[in-house]
């Protein structure tokens, strides 16, 4: 039975779509100068990963010329929310009070971000709807 296909990203895929998000539609040798700054990485290197992003669902491409032309189909925000989700199931029984307890008990939170984080919660709605029912 092969592995179950993860749809989080890795670091090199997650290099690859921001490029991306950044300058939208790009061929691979786009993609390979951008990320040149950095670590540089081979075309076929490049080439291999974003096929791997289109089997996940996170680019589509169009063929111009014998190029092909890849952009992202899922937005930044939504890969965010989808990495959060697999966080929260795996490290945290998918539980938002142990996240935020355990960045809370950080001891590289400034005063700063503690002040937001209160104010977030703060202002959230007493009572939300995810599965059709409201709760307090």
């Amino acid at each position: 039975m092969p592995p179950k296909r993860s749809i989080t990203l890795t670091e090199a895929e997650l290099r690859l779509m921001r490029v991306l998000w950044q300058r939208g539609e790009s061929a691979v040798s786009d993609m390979v100068t951008a990320v040149a700054d950095a670590t540089p990485l081979a075309y076929t290197s490049v080439l291999t990963t974003i096929r791997v992003l289109e089997k996940k669902g996170y680019v589509i491409h169009r063929q111009e010329g014998r190029a092909f032309l890849y952009s992202p189909c899922i937005a930044q925000h939504e890969a965010g929310r989808t990495e959060v989700t697999h966080l929260l199931q795996r490290f945290f029984g998918n539980s938002r009070e142990r996240l935020l307890l355990s960045l809370l008990g950080d001891e590289d939170i400034t005063p700063e971000e503690l002040r937001r984080l209160k104010q977030a919660i703060a202002a959230a709605p007493d009572e939300t709807v995810s599965d059709g029912k409201e709760h307090s």
